[in-house]
């Protein structure tokens, strides 16, 4: 008889195995749908830590991460940064009052200013060189006032523009965040999926182990069965650290999202079931999209600040017309009669030349105007594309979850059905091992397809805009 010689087969079941492994590690990433928010949105400021461990479902963590996400606490910085520049340009067009009450002690040399008096002696009189000292008060209230200034008027309507900006932003800026906690929530369900996956592979492993290794003994199936099931047995078990190592990082990941103290530890309390999508029309969510993303509104704000910007840069060529005054009252010192005191005067400035100024203004807001228009008609397709992408997602995801459900049924029917042919001596390991293989990639299949369906999901909710309410809605 022939002696066949198994090495070439365990090389390579060990590089399938490792590739297994390495898929494991990483865990279900490609969603297929727009990457989640990075930067400032993968930071926090840390709240206080909690005693024992916390129990966090996804809500909480979404709650959580619109409290303490280092994107959402700068974006409303941003909005009272554009409230403050709304009350500088409003400054320019509301009256300003002053109070300048004073007293003075005076006394003043007449010749300092160049008056010599030298008169006869036989007129009987002189006029002193040195006048005082002498004390007076006055006590008014004054007020300057832009009566009208068309540039200044524009710019106050755009900075009101920039502040409605801000305030939408700093809305979808929220829907990020909801983006960003979703991601990480999912991908930590997904990773401790995968380890109770490489748990259950290698309690299989271990079963067949000692299953080969016994009829080793008996004598009833040659060493290099026992030696396959070995190296199948070590290389669940090194998936398994793999995938607990991938779960502490991505609860590390996760915790940084939403502001939990360093070391605080905690557990999900959630877990992702399948739950069917219903259907919605590409109309429907495009017209949803449109009336409800915060950075669309946003966009609209910007082109129409950007409109009374250039508006305020030709109104630069009409006169202003000022008026400031003040009135009070006045007397000697000391007991010197109260007189009323006040002063009026309104003044027109008509520009005759001004060096090329206002024409340079002018240049700068068009250009600032047409990439506005530019953007918001950019945002306007990435939409589109948003809304049409998580919809290709939700259906090709949700039939990947269906398909890989019947797949793990199967999987798991050859599975028995080859352990019962090895252990009645009519096949070896290798047929066990490959059909343990198979049941392994199926449960990964239906981890990531479920993982994808399921940020499909997050991923429509940020489309659609108001992503807070959308998961509600689609994860009751």
């Amino acid at each position: 008889m022939r002696r066949r010689s198994y090495f070439p087969i365990l090389l390579l079941a060990s590089l399938v195995f490792a590739a297994q492994g390495a898929k494991a590690q990483g865990g279900p990433t490609e969603s297929g749908g727009p990457p989640p928010p990075g930067g400032d949105y993968n930071g926090s400021v840390p709240a206080q830590p909690v005693a024992g461990t916390l129990p966090l479902s996804m809500q909480d963590a979404i709650d959580r991460g619109l409290k303490q996400n280092l994107g959402l606490l700068i974006s409303n910085t941003d909005v009272n940064s554009a409230s403050g520049q709304r009350w500088q340009a409003l400054s320019a067009i509301l009256p300003h009052f002053t109070a300048s009450p004073f007293v003075d002690t005076s006394q003043v040399s007449l010749a300092e200013f160049g008056f010599s008096f030298h008169f006869p002696p036989t007129l009987g009189f002189s006029i002193p060189s040195v006048v005082g000292p002498f004390s007076y008060f006055d006590g008014r209230v004054g007020m300057t006032d832009s009566v009208l200034d068309l540039s200044a008027i524009n710019k106050t309507h755009a900075a009101s523009q920039r502040v409605t900006s801000a305030q939408h932003t700093y809305q979808d800026a929220r829907d990020l965040v909801v983006l960003a906690v979703g991601y990480s929530y999912l991908q930590v369900i997904s990773d401790e999926s995968q380890v109770e996956t490489a748990q259950a592979q290698v309690d299989t492993a271990q079963a067949l182990y000692d299953q080969a290794a016994d009829q080793v003994t008996a004598g009833t199936s040659p060493a290099i069965d026992g030696l396959r099931a070995q190296v199948e047995l070590k290389t669940r078990q090194q998936q398994l650290i793999a995938a607990k190592n991938a779960v502490e990082i991505e609860k590390l990941n996760l915790g940084r999202t939403i502001g939990l103290a360093p070391g605080q530890q905690f557990d999900l309390t959630d877990r992702s079931p399948y739950s069917p999508f219903q259907g919605m029309t590409v109309d429907e969510a495009l017209k949803r999209a449109y009336a409800s993303r915060s950075d669309f509104q946003a966009a609209m704000a910007d082109v129409r600040a950007a409109e009374y910007s250039k508006r305020a840069a030709k109104d630069e060529y009409y006169p202003t017309l000022a008026a400031n005054g003040d009135y009070g009252t006045a007397s000697q010192i000391p007991a010197g009669g109260f007189h009323t005191v006040y002063d009026v005067k309104a003044t027109l400035s008509i520009p005759i030349w001004q060096g090329g100024v206002v024409r340079g203004d002018v240049a700068v807001a068009d250009a600032q105007l047409q990439q506005s228009h530019d953007r918001l008609d950019n945002l306007r397709s990435q939409i589109d594309t948003d809304v049409r992408t998580a919809l290709l997602n939700l259906q090709s995801s949700q039939e990947q979850v269906t398909v890989a459900q019947s797949n793990i049924d199967l999987a798991e029917q050859t599975l028995a059905q080859a352990r019962d042919r090895f252990s009645a001596g009519v096949t070896d390991t290798v047929e066990v091992v490959q059909a343990q293989e198979a049941v392994a990639s199926a449960h990964e299949d239906y981890i990531s397809a479920l993982y994808s369906f399921n940020y499909a999901k997050i991923s429509l909710a940020r489309a659609l805009g108001a992503a807070e309410q959308g998961v509600k809605e689609f994860f009751k």
